[in-house]
């Protein structure tokens, strides 16, 4: 048997971690917010205490895109949902390199992987129980990502990369009507006991443990499972369960979920006694409540609005309860290839030359939010070739080269310009500033942008991930933010370039791009046993892709994380690229 390298973190490990940490997040003394320091969060352990009590309390601007872990894509859901959805494996509860570890959350420990790459076993621990005190099964486990990933009618949210890489012929998925089991034909996952999962893969796919990691292996009893409704009653694995039904606008209680062990999940700590989401909070508004003390957690981990960055950087007080962390994000234009005249290269080509970077940059709040990108990888993920500028500025000023992109149009026949809709989160201030930058620099070429703007709760599903409704409204361009779904470039390209991983919802792929040279590279990068030759494909694939002009880079994001002081355990995490919410508490319980 080969062995994937995982790293296991005994029992009570979190805790341990969070005692032994610096409390002081970077003083000399440590011991207390006093001692915390900027951007102490993403090396240390700030505030560390294990003090449980107490009401934690989050905001968002929007919605939450959804409670069912089965039915999100948004990384803050993927962090947050954890408090009452296990996985099957997890990544580790610290700062830095550690954090990116991959370790066992249900499952017992690694999983036992064929010789031929293409067969994974997975223990689950036993006595493991539901809000309800019912088993946790593995048969629960196949049916949850049966449900999201199978059939016309599968949840539409969230990636499919179990129906990519399993050995699935012609199942229909659990919602199709009239099976008497819905798990009938579902023989890529078997489950020969109750605490066994056997996974057979079409081919040796590198980077399946990161897939185990996602939220859609979290547990659903079948006899629960009610479709898209099943957010507003999910059934708990986790420390926390739901306080009554879910609303969506009417925010989110959580409260302890006494059938949670606590012996047996060395990730979350469950220090406070109740959990709060407040939604459709304005982010000035989230900010002020914040600095306040009003509130301790800006759910979406995007950070702070334009307006607040500047005031925390000028105050050194405020500057040592923030973060600045580069967390793999990358912000950028998309421009459909179904859209007219963006069928044509040429006239794609046209709006990467007239961007003007250094503007856009600015609205997106300057270093202090990111970097300038002119690649599709961000510096954090291996194969990212920080040379890659296929669309270089004629000055070297970032504000583009208005002359070259007058010669694409006159190229794409569209030599006196011609209008485009953009779409961009209302929500969001900076992106509603970068396409206010976008349509002034692109307006100097002659193409007239207008914005249209959407809330983010149903812009990634019913806007602007529904090609349907692109292509209905003409939104040809659209600005779309991005993190790896893992660390590898695979993890990052797949969703958003593969012409096979676009969907009729949720879609990811906003271009559209169904390049075969590009779909090839992906699916046969995933077999290359060397981790460099597979790096030197992700370099290859990023080039193509800008050859073909469909995502014009914009900014590798910075978010600029605030930490109120009572806010414990607080650090950032790499793997979930925000403030891990599975160890925060409130000081003294309060």
């Amino acid at each position: 048997m080969r062995r994937t390298v995982m790293a296991p973190i005994a029992l009570g490990a979190a805790a341990t971690l969070l005692l032994s940490a610096c409390g002081g997040g970077g003083g000399e003394d440590g011991g207390g917010p006093d001692a915390a320091a900027f951007d102490a969060g993403i090396t240390e352990v700030v505030n560390a205490d294990d003090t449980a009590g107490g009401t934690l309390r989050f905001a968002i601007t929007t919605n939450m895109e959804s409670t069912d872990p089965g039915n999100i894509y948004y990384g803050y859901m993927w962090n947050f949902s954890r408090l009452w959805a296990r996985t099957l494996y997890t990544y580790a509860a610290a700062p830095g390199d550690e954090g990116r570890e991959v370790v066992p959350d249900l499952a017992e420990g690694e999983p036992e992987v064929s010789d031929d790459g293409t067969t994974y076993t997975v223990k689950l621990k036993e006595g493991l129980k539901y809000e309800d005190g019912s088993e946790i099964v593995a048969e629960d486990v196949k049916y949850a990502i049966a449900r999201s990933n199978f059939g016309d009618k599968a949840l539409p949210n969230g990636p499919k990369y179990y129906k990519e890489h399993l050995d699935v012929d012609d199942y229909e998925g659990v919602y199709e009507d009239g099976a008497d089991d819905p798990l009938d034909g579902f023989d890529a996952i078997e489950t020969p006991d109750d605490h066994t999962l056997v996974f057979h893969l079409k081919g040796p796919f590198a980077d399946f443990p990161y897939v185990l990691v996602q939220p859609q292996s979290a547990p659903v009893p079948a006899d629960a499972d009610t479709g898209e409704r099943y957010q507003s009653s999910v059934v708990s694995s986790g420390p926390y369960r739901f306080d009554g039904e879910y609303q969506p606008g009417n925010g989110l209680k959580l409260v302890r979920n006494d059938e949670w062990d606590a012996e047996s999940d060395p990730i979350r700590t469950a220090l406070p006694d109740e959990i709060t989401v407040a939604e459709g909070i304005n982010q000035d508004e989230i900010d002020k409540r914040l600095a306040t003390g009003e509130l301790d957690v800006d759910l979406s981990g995007t950070g702070l609005g334009p307006a607040r960055k500047g005031e925390v950087f000028t105050d050194e007080s405020e500057k040592a309860n923030v973060d600045n962390p580069e967390n793999s994000a990358h912000y950028y234009l998309t421009v459909n290839t179904q859209v007219e005249p963006f069928d044509d290269v040429a006239c794609r080509q046209a709006v990467q030359y007239a961007m003007d970077r250094d503007a856009v940059h600015r609205a997106w709040g300057g270093d202090a939010g990111g970097t300038p990108a002119t690649q599709i990888l961000p510096p954090a993920v291996p194969g990212s070739d920080p040379d890659l500028d296929l669309y270089p500025s004629k000055e070297d000023d970032n504000k583009g080269d208005v002359e070259e992109a007058r010669k694409k149009l006159e190229e794409c026949g569209e030599g006196d310009g011609f209008t485009a809709n953009l779409g961009v989160r209302s929500d969001r201030p900076a992106e509603v500033a970068a396409a206010e930058a976008i349509q002034e620099g692109l307006k100097r070429a002659g193409i007239e942008v207008k914005i249209q703007q959407f809330p983010s709760d149903t812009y990634t599903n019913t806007q602007v991930g529904s090609p349907s409704f692109v292509h209905e409204k003409e939104l040809g361009l659209n600005i779309y933010g991005w993190m790896p779904d893992w660390p590898t470039g695979y993890g990052y390209m797949s969703q958003i370039l593969d012409g096979d991983a676009i969907k009729a919802a949720g879609n990811s792929n906003i271009s559209e791009l169904d390049d075969p040279e590009i779909n090839r590279l992906l699916k046969e990068v995933v077999a290359v046993p060397d981790e460099e030759e597979r790096n030197r494909i992700y370099a290859e694939i990023d080039e193509k892709a800008m050859e073909q002009a469909v995502i014009v880079p914009m900014v590798f994001h910075k978010a600029v994380l605030y930490r109120p002081d009572n806010v414990t355990n607080v650090f950032f995490n790499p793997s979930w690229k925000m403030y891990d919410y599975a160890t925060l508490g409130v000081a003294d319980g309060s």
